[in-house]
């Protein structure tokens, strides 16, 4: 069963066409976004994209997902508010103009859902009947698979690990509320870390390292002043991965998975991030048999979200097919 799976990025549109039966991207392609030139310009080029990927492919295409970073309507496939993208593309029908331009059945899904269903199925958790998938980037997402089916709750909501509260008088949110993870921990939470270091005038090599342009530190750079033996930029990472691993014992706590997979443009960190939340989790679950428990990077790579979309829509076409 082929399937194609698009993963709206806000840099980056990434296709693929995947088998789903044996586990195999038969074809892929990667555009920018052009995010800036509106919804109806980057319909336009996911349309472009999938036909180029539906032209390669020698069999026949039941379906397909889009991965959208944010909040959709399953019922109509409606966007409802995708915050990282120009205007928000809300009340946007992209599945249905998807669906006409295209020729078949098309369903959404939240990016973090689609990465976590791509590694459950053939990533890093392949084989683990409880799979807890989390993305650490911009924002904080993830999903739950069990038993190969992604835990969907209420209009697909289920998942959002980022909005856990872990620290009741922590600083505000964007979603609204204070203290989540994601206001701890995301790639944007982890540079303000950086900046009010520098501000604050502590004996750090981030100023160096972006010329002292505030604007200019990222994660990346403050992973480049720790590898570097930067003690300010270890601490700041070593606090990241402390928030971080308060969430993930709560999600072991709560799922006891066999298999947590770590992905995403902060995760690319490696053992700066993932060591303390490893050694936080030790800490802190108690009632969880940990032995039994897996920390893992993503394996799939950039095409997470992307084979996550095309399984998603191959399991719904299903659904419609009986």
């Amino acid at each position: 069963m082929h399937c194609a799976g698009v993963d709206l990025g806000g840099t980056n549109l990434r296709g693929v066409i995947f088998d789903g039966e044996r586990g195999e991207v038969i074809v892929y392609a990667q555009i920018p976004t052009r995010a800036e030139e509106g919804p109806s310009a980057v319909i336009e080029r996911i349309i472009a994209l999938l036909r180029e990927l539906m032209g390669q492919s020698l069999a026949p295409i039941i379906a397909v997902g889009i991965g959208v970073p944010g909040l959709y309507d399953p019922c109509t496939q409606v966007t409802r508010f995708l915050p990282n993208l120009p205007t928000g593309w809300r009340g946007v029908p992209l599945g249905a103009e998807i669906e006409r331009a295209v020729g078949r059945p098309t369903f959404l899904i939240n990016d973090a859902r689609a990465f976590a269903l791509g590694e459950a199925t053939w990533g890093a958790g392949r084989g683990a009947s409880t799979v807890v998938g989390i993305t650490l980037g911009t924002g904080i997402g993830g999903g739950v698979v069990i038993e190969g089916r992604l835990l969907f709750g209420i209009d697909g909501t289920a998942g959002e690990v980022g909005h856990q509260i872990i620290n009741p008088h922590g600083p505000p949110c964007g979603c609204g509320s204070r203290g989540c993870l994601e206001a701890h921990a995301s790639g944007p939470a982890i540079a303000a870390a950086g900046m009010k270091a520098v501000r604050q005038g502590r004996t750090t090599q981030i100023r160096d390292l972006v010329k002292g342009d505030l604007n200019a530190i990222t994660p990346e750079v403050i992973v480049r002043a720790a590898e570097s033996g930067d003690p300010v930029a270890q601490e700041i990472l070593e606090e990241a991965g402390f928030y971080l691993g308060i969430g993930v014992a709560n999600l072991i706590t709560l799922f006891s998975p066999e298999v947590v997979v770590i992905g995403g443009g902060v995760a690319r960190a490696g053992e700066w991030i993932l060591g303390p939340i490893r050694r936080v989790v030790a800490e802190r679950c108690r009632v969880t048999p940990l032995e039994r428990v897996r920390i893992l990077p993503a394996a799939l790579g950039g095409l997470s979200g992307a084979i996550g979309a095309a399984l998603w829509a191959g399991q719904q076409a299903s659904k419609c097919m009986r």
